[in-house]
């Protein structure tokens, strides 16, 4: 293996390993350092197994749909190991895909932990390595609360949840992010007792507050108890359970669970790096980057969830690629634009969205409309049983210019890139209205939030 390197890439997340192929595609000699398996946490404990158990759980949920056709079931036989193994499956397999990819793109792959060493030098183990330019994408660990400390085996973090090979009879999750509501769905569908415990007074804080009031109904439905506005106080274990107290307008409430869950979010892996003996710039932890993503180190580079953007896997790849394409010389792009970046959350129904909501425009003052086209409304949504949900889209009043867009419902993951295609495209509001939908589809609902936001929507 050589030693010398045009860019020398920390870490092999999706961020990590996407830029070293970029890098490669471009004429550049890259280097991968990786301590664990290609994919990082993504790919190997965090979006792709997770992804895994909620198709696993969504398919154990249409039970009830056989037995409404009288089709008898036994589900006393029922063996979570099962959805645990096919969870590593699919990760083990994708990780052998990106080891694949790297070695096709002829990016070599040194394992070990790597410490910046000095400008264009890093250490890794007794082997040193120098790179032109280095990128530092190492990724992030969940956080932790004090009193609430992550053991992996009564108190788990997002990692030591999908290592479950048998499901709680009941948990308590801190954190009504993405990962809180999926984990929410997956255990309540298996039949654990979930109660879901969150600071702010939203199921869904990040999101649109329309959203959060529908998903909440859903899952005040499916029995998942939910305390908003609640602050964790305490945590002790009692008779084989734990046993946490939280307080919630001004009163103190004792739960009970087998397991708990800390998904209060995470901090970016930046400890041991080596940053301060190079002076490169940090915030609360964050590393400090430009308009493509350098440091304030020449030749250094800092992308994914070390910097100070949404830690999440689509953008950490598209940081990855501007700063290869600026160290090539090939112009690309500033950073990332927040209200083009697409989120998603895989519980069911599932939530889709991006840009402003109709409180961050308030707050901007901007002067905006709101179209909001029910699931209901469209045919296919009625004819498979998925009228859960809305479209709402957030416009300019005077320009028609789509602000922001947010999707509660069937595949709201995958319909809301059509309404982010025509932002990004600068389309208007008339021009999504005027496409031809194929019928029946989910998308129609897409078309007719469009129409309704100019007055003229023809299934409501």
């Amino acid at each position: 293996m050589e030693t010398r390197y045009d860019v020398a890439v920390l870490g092999a997340g999706p961020g990590g390993y996407v830029a070293a192929i970029r890098a490669s595609q471009l004429g550049l000699k890259p280097v991968v350092i990786e301590k664990a398996e290609p994919g990082g946490v993504c790919l190997n404990w965090g979006c792709i197994p997770s992804k895994a158990i909620i198709n696993q759980a969504k398919i154990f949920n249409s039970g009830a749909i056989l037995e409404a056709m009288g089709v008898k079931l036994d589900k006393s036989g029922f063996n979570y190991n099962t959805v645990y193994e096919k969870s590593r499956a699919a990760a083990d397999r994708l990780s052998q895909g990106v080891a694949f990819l790297l070695k096709k793109n002829k990016v070599d792959v040194l394992k070990g932990e790597g410490k910046l060493l000095a400008p264009g030098k890093i250490g890794v183990g007794k082997e040193e390595v120098e790179a032109s330019n280095i990128i530092i994408a190492t990724g992030s660990s969940p956080r932790s609360i004090p009193g609430f400390e992550i053991d992996e085996e009564s108190i788990l973090s997002s990692t030591g949840i999908l290592k479950l090979k048998t499901v709680p009879k009941s948990i308590i999750i801190l954190g009504a992010g993405a990962i809180g509501l999926e984990f929410a769905y997956v255990l309540s569908s298996f039949g654990t007792r979930v109660t879901l415990v969150e600071m702010l007074d939203s199921l869904f804080p990040p999101g649109d507050a329309e959203v959060s009031t529908a998903l909440k109904r859903v899952f005040d439905k499916r029995k998942v108890e939910s305390f908003l506005g609640a602050k964790a106080t305490d945590c002790q274990p009692k008779k084989g359970q734990l046993s946490i107290t939280i307080e919630q307008d001004g009163k103190s409430h004792t739960l009970q669970a087998e397991k708990l869950l800390v998904a209060v979010g995470r901090k970016p892996n930046t400890e041991g790096l080596g940053l301060e003996s190079l002076g490169i710039k940090t915030e609360k932890g964050f590393i400090v980057t430009g308009d493509y993503y350098q440091t304030t180190v020449k030749g250094v580079y800092a992308i994914g969830d070390v910097i100070n953007t949404p830690l999440l896997a689509h953008v950490a790849s598209k940081e990855g690629e501007i700063a290869v394409e600026h160290m090539a010389g090939k112009n690309p792009e500033k950073r990332i634009k927040a209200d083009e970046i697409p989120y998603g959350v895989y519980c069911e129904p599932q939530i889709g969205g991006f840009g402003l909501t109709e409180k961050d425009a308030a707050a901007a003052g901007r002067e905006f409309g709101k179209a909001v086209f029910p699931y209901r409304g469209a045919g296919k949504a009625v004819a498979v049983d998925e009228v859960e949900g809305f479209v709402k889209i957030i416009y300019d009043k005077k320009t028609k210019e789509i602000l922001g867009a947010h999707i509660l419902g069937a595949e709201a993951t995958e319909l809301i890139h059509e309404i982010l295609l025509a932002k990004k495209s600068e389309l208007l509001l008339e021009d999504i209205a005027a496409m031809i939908h194929a019928h029946p589809t989910l998308s129609e609902a897409v078309m007719e939030a469009a129409r309704l936001g100019e007055g003229w929507a023809i299934h409501i």
